[in-house]
């Protein structure tokens, strides 16, 4: 597989979830990563379990940070303090979600690192930006974004995301900014210019990122003028589009068109469905949603859930099984210590670090020691 990132030098200062899955993103491509933690403790997630691995690694931790080296300093510390001033100084990227202003009061300044490297992308990824001391997480983003707001029974609590999608998104958000940085001084540069420094910051907030990540469903709020609410399994534009129980066990239902209504009616044996008029749009089915759903569901309920998903498939009805993470876990290559395999041309080379665990290469060989694990080809 192509690396395409093979050779990029990235200053890793983030920890917890959206900093460390960019920076894993961006590793799986092919960049060198050294990921700086506190000694004695490092990354918060490395004490987020159990589940603990045979090397005492925390499940959470090993999700988001495979194809890294550890190095732990103390920013208080002179002699730690210069050896990641000389790191950045060689940096490619620096990746950070530290408050406003932390990093600076610990000689880690982003104007004057920037100045003396005028190649450094410095990516910031905070909860609410950069006026706001406030940490971020995704269950409060979540909170604030209006995901909660619609995510749920109609009549439950209103409910977070089972993942910290947050994070998730925003370190995607994260990956896309540097790689269009990137970009823009790699074109710079063919130039014969410098990237300006204002182009070569990216600022990410989980806020951004989860109020963007709304889409349709903020559109419909901006369009229609009228307060969002909770719909639990189904949809608010599209019906049918939701769950339902079989005999044994859920499946999903997700008609998109009026063709796929059709094709669906006639698979499940409802066939006086199909051919009522009042229902061949999605705007019929939307106006009589308990009809479409009540008849639905009642036939769904008289057999074995594999049985109407080979009928749905044999017409090319999008639908699927309710699968645990186990089973979907199947479909995938993963591994108890590396995690789900990359996307894209990903690959993994490291497994993820103990901490500290190549503090005395780093400290003798700085990025040079890169050298010493080449990737394979």
């Amino acid at each position: 597989m192509s690396q395409n990132l093979k050779g990029i030098k990235v200053l890793d200062l983030s920890r917890v979830l959206a900093g460390p899955y960019c920076t894993m993103m961006l590793g799986d491509l092919g960049a060198s990563i050294i990921k700086v933690e506190r000694p004695n403790t490092g990354d918060d997630t490395r004490g987020w379990g159990p589940p603990f691995d045979q090397r005492g690694q925390s499940a959470y931790f090993l999700s988001a940070n495979r194809n890294k080296f550890s190095l732990a300093a103390d920013f208080r510390n002179a002699e730690d303090l210069a050896l990641v001033q000389s790191l950045a100084a060689e940096a490619d990227i620096i990746i950070e979600n530290y408050l406003p202003g932390a990093l600076a009061r610990n000689g880690l300044d982003s104007d004057v690192l920037m100045a003396k490297n005028s190649r450094l992308i410095w990516c910031t990824i905070s909860g609410f930006g950069p006026d706001s001391q406030r940490p971020g997480y995704d269950f409060v983003a979540q909170a604030e974004s209006g995901w909660m707001a619609i995510t749920g029974e109609p009549e439950g609590e209103p409910m977070k995301v089972g993942v910290a999608l947050v994070d998730v998104l925003a370190g995607k958000d994260a990956a896309i900014g540097i790689l269009a940085a990137l970009a823009g001084r790699d074109a710079a540069e063919r130039r014969g210019d410098v990237l300006p420094t204002p182009d070569r910051r990216v600022q990410v907030t989980l806020a951004s990122s989860a109020v963007a990540a709304l889409v349709n469903v903020a559109q419909n709020a901006l369009v229609s003028g009228a307060p969002t609410r909770r719909w639990g399994n189904a949809h608010p534009n599209l019906v049918p589009y939701q769950l339902f129980h079989a005999t044994d066990r859920p499946l999903v239902i997700a008609v998109g068109n009026d063709a796929q209504w059709t094709q669906a009616a006639l698979a499940l044996g409802l066939d006086d469905l199909a051919g009522d008029a009042a229902l061949s749009t999605n705007a019929g089915r939307l106006t009589h949603r308990e009809l479409v759903v009540g008849r639905i569901a009642q036939r769904v309920r008289e057999a074995p859930a594999q049985q109407w998903i080979d009928r749905l498939d044999a017409v090319g009805v999008p639908c699927g099984l309710v699968r645990s993470v186990q089973e979907a876990l199947h479909d995938v290559t993963g591994s108890a210590r590396t995690g789900v395999s990359p996307i894209l041309n990903g690959r993994v080379r490291f497994e993820p670090p103990l901490l500290d665990e190549h503090g005395v290469t780093i400290r003798e060989k700085q990025w040079s020691s890169f050298d010493l694990v080449p990737i394979p080809e």
